[in-house]
């Protein structure tokens, strides 16, 4: 069995509480974060427990982002989850966005819904808790023995002849994003079977923000309130994939809008499936810059929330604006040779 670390920065008692509960009788080392520097822990399963203070950020949690930037292979072979306490109401989620993106950069797998956060209040907890009947309290003993389980329990998948599905919304004719996906498709395709969908290919609606019993209603059937395209042709290739691939060119610091709205629809689906036995790729470009906010995002939404596997390096990110540039990149041929081979290991 892998080594299990636990790497910290400060344990406060409510934390401190909640990791006694979630590691019992599991046999584990604890690592501040001011030793990971001089600490090998490439090839263990890892959990991220960190303590938010009113700020958001302190210095060993700066210092813990730098040390997974300037090293880009100090996680290889590792999987990991996050446990992440906060002391008032903010930052939680968005550390957990950066740290999953830093942290998959220097090789570290991260399984679907690998985050369990805590306010200050706990509040965040409030629905989980109304589903379980327990107190908040329990509720987050409760989670966070549970992501524990499921670290311990998880092992990199690999797939014969992996079904993947290439999802975007871009114009063929100028689309930087489009020109790098087939590039890699070209290189992957003796090993994956790969059914690529326009959204261009239709009105996409957003979700409207049903109730939960509307939604569940329709979830049953794999389906969702507004039909449509998302409901007839995505849904079923989604539930056929092995992998995703999101193609997100930067549209204001975001994912495009219709990219959006699959991601949004999919509360729906996730009623009656979940995505934890599905990789998640992508390729991001910008035209002028924030391609790393764009990745954050859809490994926060897709990853973190929606079930998604995070493998090693799941982004190909790029700064391109002009129609074509991207392959004119500097590096560029490398880059996506890389993220082709990585790809193809998860093939038989």
């Amino acid at each position: 069995m892998s080594d299990l670390v636990v790497l910290f920065n400060r344990l406060t008692p409510r934390l401190e509480g909640v990791l006694a509960h979630a590691l019992s009788g599991r046999v584990h080392r604890l690592l501040s974060l001011n030793r990971l520097a001089e600490t090998d822990i490439r090839g263990s399963k890892v959990v991220f427990a960190l303590c938010v203070g009113e700020y958001g950020l302190d210095s060993d949690i700066v210092k813990l982002l730098l040390h997974l930037r300037k090293h880009p292979d100090c996680m290889d072979n590792c999987v990991a989850v996050m446990l992440i306490d906060g002391t008032v109401e903010l930052y939680t989620k968005h550390l957990a966005q950066m740290f999953t993106l830093a942290a998959n950069s220097a090789g570290c797998f991260f399984p679907g819904k690998p985050l369990v956060e805590a306010t200050g209040s706990l509040a965040n907890l409030t629905i989980m808790s109304k589903r379980l009947n327990m107190s908040l309290e329990d509720t987050y003993l409760y989670k966070a023995r549970e992501l524990v389980d499921r670290l311990l329990d998880f092992s990199v998948p690999s797939y014969e002849n992996p079904k993947m599905l290439l999802l975007h919304a871009s114009e063929k004719r100028t689309s930087n994003t489009l020109d790098i996906s087939s590039e890699i498709c070209a290189r992957i395709g003796q090993k994956y079977t790969i059914k690529e969908i326009s959204l261009r290919n239709g009105q996409v609606h957003d979700c409207r923000g049903c109730s939960y019993k509307t939604c569940s209603h329709f979830g049953t059937t794999n389906e969702c309130f507004y039909g449509g395209s998302i409901v007839e042709e995505v849904f079923p290739a989604l539930i056929e994939a092995n992998v995703l691939m999101l193609l997100c060119p930067n549209y204001n610091d975001s994912v495009s809008a219709n990219i959006m709205a699959f991601i949004n629809r999919l509360t729906s689906l996730l009623i009656k499936n979940t995505f934890f036995d599905t990789l998640l790729y992508s390729v991001v470009v910008s035209g002028y810059s924030g391609s790393d906010i764009v990745a954050q995002q859809v490994a926060g939404a897709m990853c973190l929330n929606k079930t998604f596997m995070l493998p090693p390096r799941f982004v190909l990110m790029q700064t391109a604006n002009d129609p074509g540039t991207a392959m004119r990149a500097q590096g560029i041929t490398e880059r996506i040779d890389n993220m082709a081979n990585r790809m193809l290991s998860f093939a038989k």
